[in-house]
């Protein structure tokens, strides 16, 4: 699997990430397959730079990571097209909850192996910024890499972390709560578009 850093382009202004919660597998693969049918009808607005679409390895989600050159190029981007790309998805898939956009600046990278590749991404929301990179810097077995990225008012972080397997990442974790894993399923940068199919669900 492709690491973050990967994806992560050097022109981006603002970090958009957002969970959209589906469920059930196969509304999950109907809002991918939706999602990237979209991708792939639209054209590509100049200011979003690249668009990164990861599926929750229970099932139950999706997760997009959005870079784009500035918040104000995205509201406007969304204030004018938005809505007609929800509600087409929405036509297939109804009832998916979204629990808000976060905006976000990636604000530090801490890498402990760059060889090998992550089996999951673990997403998590925190406020103790300092205690996350603090953890950071002494990985738990099967931890790759941590990823901080700070909310606009800086009162927030959300981290992704990249783990060997769900399996290093449930044992590090524990019964840690509103901690969420997810592989990748399809990107968009610069105009060329990537994808593979939804994995099946990881043991929890």
């Amino acid at each position: 699997m492709t690491h973050l850093l990967d994806l992560i382009h050097p022109d981006a202004g603002t970090v958009l990430i957002s969970e959209w919660r589906t469920g059930t597998p196969e509304r999950t693969r109907a809002a991918a397959d939706a999602v990237v049918q979209e991708w792939a009808a639209a054209e590509a607005p100049p200011a979003r730079l690249a668009q990164h679409l990861f599926v929750a390895t229970d099932g139950t989600g999706l997760l997009h990571y959005a870079q784009w050159t500035s918040d104000e190029d995205h509201l406007a981007w969304a204030r004018a097209y938005r809505t007609a790309v929800i509600s087409r998805v929405d036509t297939l898939v109804p009832g998916i909850e979204r629990p808000g956009l976060n905006r976000t600046r990636l604000h530090r990278s801490v890498v402990h192996d760059a060889e090998h590749s992550p089996g999951v991404f673990a997403i998590t929301m925190t406020e103790a910024v300092e205690q996350t990179l603090e953890n950071a810097s002494t990985p738990a077995t099967g931890l790759l890499a941590t990823h901080l990225h700070l909310t606009a008012d800086g009162g927030r972080a959300i981290v992704v972390s990249e783990w060997t397997d769900a399996a290093a990442h449930e044992a590090a974790i524990a019964d840690a709560p509103g901690v969420r894993r997810y592989t990748l399923h399809h990107s968009l940068t610069g105009g060329r578009a990537s994808s593979s199919p939804i994995r099946p669900p990881l043991p929890q």
